[in-house]
């Protein structure tokens, strides 16, 4: 399916569009092909845009100060990868998000954003619902990460995120969950 079809049929999930506004949409929209390990964002650069993930997968990442990686978030085809801070508040970002393999993503820059949402106002129903679940989500990792044990995040990232798990390294998921690639292996083998 071709990307911006894609990205519309996604749009219409949450939201109703008429195809006068489906060409709107299409049209504000900017195609960007990224090779495996390409990065669309580097910390430090203030993120202008939104990202849907047409083909592909991506990571959001922070470099501590010893120069580890920390995995905020996976993406994948149909998801919105973005350092949303960076963005809301127009600071420089802190993460780096990077192509996982040959990605195909759709940005559309704030303020083409913002003039969306004047010619299509259902467009901003949508963002805030997104905004919205992304803060869900950021709450519920939050609150995981300092309250429950590797082994049950484990499970629990296996059972939300199955087709991620299948393809990424070992290693990015024990980034993701916050331990080692070791005692991710060893967890492995414990539960096979």
């Amino acid at each position: 399916m071709d990307p911006k079809e894609l990205l519309i049929s996604h749009l219409k999930e949450t939201i109703r569009l008429t195809s006068d506004e489906e060409n709107i949409v299409c049209n504000s929209y900017v195609e960007t092909r990224l090779k495996k390990k390409e990065v669309l964002l580097f910390a430090g650069d203030v993120s202008n845009h939104m990202r849907f993930i047409a083909k592909g997968s991506l990571r959001a990442y922070h470099m501590d100060e010893e120069a580890k990686e920390h995995i905020v978030q996976f993406g994948i085809e149909g998801w919105w990868v973005n350092d949303l801070y960076s963005y809301l508040t127009q600071t420089p970002a802190k993460q780096f998000v990077q192509a996982l393999e040959e990605t195909t993503v759709l940005q559309i820059h704030r303020d083409t954003l913002n003039e969306l949402y004047d010619k299509v106002p259902t467009i901003e129903r949508f963002y805030r619902t997104k905004f919205e679940k992304a803060y869900v989500a950021l709450q519920d990792r939050t609150i995981n990460s300092m309250s429950k044990p590797a082994e049950q995040r484990y499970l629990e990232f296996r059972l939300k995120y199955r087709s991620i798990e299948q393809r990424v390294p070992q290693y990015m998921v024990a980034s993701y969950l916050g331990i080692t690639p070791e005692f991710l292996s060893a967890l492995r083998k414990k539960l096979k």
